[in-house]
């Protein structure tokens, strides 16, 4: 059972901003990079204690977001969560993940193969 929530007017999804002035676009800036240096860092001691040899950034998981969901959300929608100004940007990071139709292509010729 989930316990009720005291609602604030400024509830955040990510708590790492509280305290932070979010009508201040320069203070809010400085906060996400000093949050995400600490993410990544962190990021690093996982993948060494998991045995990942792989970079793992924050970056690489909005990468991996849009790889995931490229296929499934409509490109304008994910202008607005990537916060692109410009969707040409967007459609340049999903036309590396757009390849459903081309792996769908190139199994089922290894699948005849076999």
């Amino acid at each position: 059972m989930y316990l009720p929530q005291k609602s604030t007017t400024r509830n955040l999804v990510f708590p790492e901003l509280r305290g932070t002035n979010l009508d201040d676009q320069i203070e809010v800036r400085k906060r996400e990079k000093t949050i995400t240096r600490n993410f990544n860092r962190r990021l690093v001691r996982i993948a060494k204690y998991l045995g990942i040899v792989k970079k793992l950034t924050m970056n690489i998981a909005r990468l991996s977001f849009g790889n995931v969901s490229g296929d499934k959300i409509s490109v304008q929608l994910l202008q607005q969560l990537y916060r692109h100004c410009s969707i040409t940007t967007t459609m340049m990071y999903l036309s590396n993940f757009i390849n459903t139709q081309t792996d769908e292509a190139l199994n089922n010729v290894v699948d005849f193969l076999n």
